[in-house]
């Protein structure tokens, strides 16, 4: 149960992105020009890169809302499988490992990150830009975890919802719909209704 009152049929982030639609205007834009931007890192490594903060963090909602997103960016579900389990023995390129790696340390603390872990990433091919990046989407992901979990938002009750939910951040990206979220309310009362029969 949420702990402030939050539209019913937006689980998650994007019923408190609704209510504060002022503060959340610059959180999307960040978030679209980290994960969808133009980038050395594919769209598919940069969800990854949510997918493991939010896994680490134990945010429900974001790790599956993330690891959706990227298993349909990625064509499978191993790669995201396996780098929750554990990053060194993912199937991804070393140079992922490294800035996974540095991703799971800013998870845990800023300065939980090494210059050890920097300079094996730079030797794994990683830019300067890339590590950056790196950074800032485990930051971002950080404070969209604590902002979900801190609010007590609700899990949707359809597990299907995170496949609508990945169709919509691949294809759309994290800006806000122009119509809004209102036509998500008939798809809960179509649920509820056919619980109901």
């Amino acid at each position: 149960m949420p702990f402030i009152p939050l539209e019913e049929h937006l689980p998650g982030v994007t019923g408190l992105l609704e209510y504060r639609k002022d503060s959340a205007q610059p959180i999307r834009e960040l978030t679209q020009f980290l994960l969808r931007g133009p980038n050395t890192l594919t769209e598919g490594e940069r969800e990854l890169i949510a997918t493991v903060v939010s896994s680490g963090n134990q945010c429900t909602f974001c790790t599956t809302a993330h690891t959706a997103a990227t298993d349909l960016l990625l064509g499978e579900n191993e790669t995201s499988a396996r780098a929750k389990q554990d990053i060194l023995t993912a199937p991804v390129s070393e140079k992922m490992k490294a800035l996974l790696t540095i991703a799971a340390m800013t998870r845990e603390s800023g300065k939980s990150v090494t210059a050890e872990a920097i300079a094996n990433a730079k030797a794994q091919g990683a830019t300067d830009v890339e590590i950056h990046d790196t950074v800032l989407i485990a930051a971002l992901f950080c404070l969209y975890n604590r902002y979900v979990d801190g609010m007590g938002t609700a899990l949707p009750k359809d597990a299907g919802y995170y496949s609508i939910l990945a169709d919509r951040l691949v294809n759309h990206g994290y800006t806000r719909l122009p119509q809004g979220y209102d036509h998500l309310k008939n798809n809960v009362k179509a649920n509820d209704t056919a619980v109901k029969q």
